[in-house]
């Protein structure tokens, strides 16, 4: 069973982040941040790769891009929360499930005001 942190915003949807270690982001790194939308941290963690490629020798360079993916793959869910809170998100429940999907689920029995959200105006014929 994973645990996933929901995030809210006024009228938004809410945006499940789960809770632990993040292998995308130790594998891809800055990508990893980028994709989640975490801009700052993934220009901040692009600069510090190549910083550490332009500036160390072999040895110290293969250390220390291990030692920055390890710290991303520690970090890189919490990089993520940070940057939903300066996007104006704030965390409102800890939901536990198999999935995402399973945990949104139980976040809306929870939860049922937000299943508006969701829905848009339109009617289905």
């Amino acid at each position: 069973m994973n645990t996933y942190t929901a995030y809210l915003r006024s009228q938004d949807a809410p945006v499940l982040v789960r809770e632990g270690f993040s292998w995308g982001a130790l594998i891809f790194g800055a990508l990893w941040l980028l994709t989640h939308r975490a801009w700052i941290p993934g220009v901040i963690a692009l600069a510090a790769a190549v910083a550490i490629g332009v500036l160390t020798n072999a040895p110290a360079r293969v250390v220390l891009e291990f030692g920055l993916a390890f710290l991303l793959g520690l970090t890189g869910r919490d990089l993520v929360r940070w940057s939903l809170g300066r996007r104006g998100y704030a965390a409102a429940h800890v939901v536990a499930g198999r999935n995402a999907d399973a945990a949104l689920s139980r976040l809306l029995t929870l939860r049922p005001d937000l299943a508006p959200r969701f829905v848009s105006g339109e009617r289905l014929p």
